[in-house]
């Protein structure tokens, strides 16, 4: 069987994953041991980034559709002070503030939800092979492939994979990762945490005062910084909570319903479903990329689950590793761009951990050893408005920029950041409609994309496209002539990567020191590629 990548992992990192190569004609072999998605709520709120993912695979519609928000309902969340009914409240996390920087509308739902989309969209690509009730055991490679045994789950009988590579998306306790010799950094915080899932009809009720929100963040002086964290797995009935407990606690040694009405601030009826524990604690790894080994999501990098960035931190992984190694598997792409996954991916989570995660403790920790409304109202009232005003969500603007296959900057990637319509170099294209009528992002390609939004656009298309052909690269060029462009992205011409980032924007360059930049090969000689099996 022609095979060129190897997934262990079908959670919906391993999933987009897979489908990012497909879509670009690899042959893919994920292997997953769980035969349906694990029925616990996680990775609900997806942003506007991640169902970008979802437009270009071609199941956003399933998507939306597999856990509709009904009349009256909504994504939005919310923060208050000392219990969730107090005086003080919020808005927190208005993901709408950033709508108009992203093609797509963001989207809440569960984990095993979104998972269920994604293994159909899986199931409608006939070059993607997943053998579920599998798990990998050992794994091994040399400079042409590598290998990757398996088993069936309770079964002692293995079966060896080869492919070009391998990649581990299989959590944060990954097998890849630590067989392949990936040493991973750790940060504790000495917390044991405990996820809590229950129905409750009253509390629904309850927090109707509350219109237009799904997720909640209580912040109580005696948690020091940690939260309360209530989310909606439906509208009516099901949630989920996380919170601090003290250290030893079980589930049968403690009152988990007290500590749901002390949060709420009342007492409601409820029935507990599901008492789990976790610790709370930041995780990355040393390299995303071992030879022929990669590592991807919860694999590569886990922390706190504190605004919403897991998941869609995983599947931007996806994608941004997909398109690489699928350009490897063509023949194409370079070590330098494989490389790059790990420059790009790595330093962006390294600053979601610190610059953002990290910091909500560290600033909610000093806002309650500061303030206190009991003992100083008017302070405390002027200290909650700043808060409000802080804006994470327009800041949280993961970027490449000073990478090595962007180059043009002094700075190197990261989270922090601002949303622009310019387009910037190592940035994310905002969306723009095209002579009043269609959409850019209509006009992308699987591969590279080069825009013209001026009139004159014929020697550039030759040259561009000539350097391309001596390259072995992938280009589309779309001329879009069309003034509103120009001014929108600040440029005339606008290389777009595969991810959807821009590589490169200007008037005019180097066709080919350009291009060769955006897929690494400036004066690199391209691997042989390896053959598999």
């Amino acid at each position: 069987m022609k095979r060129d990548v190897i997934i262990n992992g079908g959670g919906p990192v391993g999933m987009g994953l897979a489908i990012t190569l497909a879509q670009r004609g690899c042959h893919v072999t994920m292997v997953e041991r769980h035969h349906e998605p694990q029925p616990i709520p996680k990775g609900q709120n997806l942003t506007q980034r991640t169902t970008e993912h979802f437009h270009f695979w071609g199941c956003e519609e399933a998507l939306r559709n597999a856990h509709p928000i009904p009349e009256g309902g909504g994504i939005g969340g919310l923060t208050a002070y000392g219990t969730l009914l107090g005086e003080y409240a919020q808005n927190w996390l208005d993901r709408g503030k950033v709508q108009d920087f992203y093609h797509t509308r963001h989207a809440r739902l569960p984990q095993y939800a979104t998972e269920r989309v994604l293994r159909d969209r899986v199931a409608e690509l006939p070059n993607i092979q997943v053998l579920y009730g599998f798990e990998g055991v050992a794994l091994s490679q040399d400079r042409d492939s590598v290998a990757l045994e398996v088993a069936r789950r309770g079964d002692t009988s293995t079966e060896i994979l080869r492919a070009h590579y391998l990649v581990g998306c299989d959590g944060s306790r990954s097998f890849v990762r630590r067989a392949a010799g990936i040493a991973e950094s750790r940060e504790d915080h000495a917390r044991q945490m405990a996820l809590l899932v229950f129905e409750s009809e009253e509390l629904d009720h309850l927090l109707k005062r509350y219109p237009g929100k799904a997720f909640y963040n209580v912040l109580n002086p005696e948690n020091d910084g940690y939260w309360w964290f209530f989310g909606r797995v439906d509208h009516g009935r099901s949630w989920f909570f996380h919170a601090p407990v003290p250290t030893g606690t079980t589930a049968d040694n403690f009152d988990f319903a007290a500590l749901l009405h002390r949060a709420v601030g009342q007492r409601f009826d409820l029935r507990l479903d599901h008492v789990g524990f976790w610790d709370m604690r930041f995780s990355l790894a040393d390299q995303y990329r071992k030879g022929r080994v990669f590592i991807a999501g919860d694999a590569a990098h886990s922390h706190p689950p504190y605004g919403g960035y897991g998941v869609n931190s995983g599947l931007e992984d996806a994608v941004n590793l997909g398109w690489k190694l699928a350009a490897a598997c063509a023949g194409w792409g370079s070590e330098v761009l494989l490389d790059s996954y790990h420059e790009e991916r790595h330093a962006v989570f390294e600053s979601t951990a610190r610059d953002f995660i990290a910091r909500f403790i560290e600033q909610d920790r000093a806002f309650l050893a500061t303030y206190d409304p009991k003992r100083d109202e008017a302070a405390f009232l002027k200290a909650w408005a700043r808060r409000a005003d802080m804006d994470e969500v327009v800041h949280f603007a993961p970027n490449y920029a000073g990478s090595s296959i962007v180059g043009g900057s002094a700075v190197r990637p990261g989270a922090r950041g601002d949303h622009r319509f310019a387009a910037r170099a190592g940035h994310h294209l905002a969306p723009a409609r095209v002579n009043g009528a269609g959409h850019l992002f209509d006009a992308l390609g699987q591969w590279f994309t080069l825009f013209i939004f001026d009139d004159d656009a014929d020697a550039r298309a030759q040259r561009f496209s000539a350097a391309a052909a001596a390259l072995d690269m992938p280009l589309n060029i779309r001329h879009l002539p069309d003034p509103g462009l120009t001014e929108r992205f600040g440029a005339t011409m606008v290389l777009v990567r595969p991810d959807q980032f821009v590589a490169w924007a200007g008037a005019d360059g180097a066709a080919a020191e350009i291009l060769g930049t955006a897929m690494g090969v400036v004066d690199v000689v391209r691997p042989e590629r390896a053959t598999g099996t």
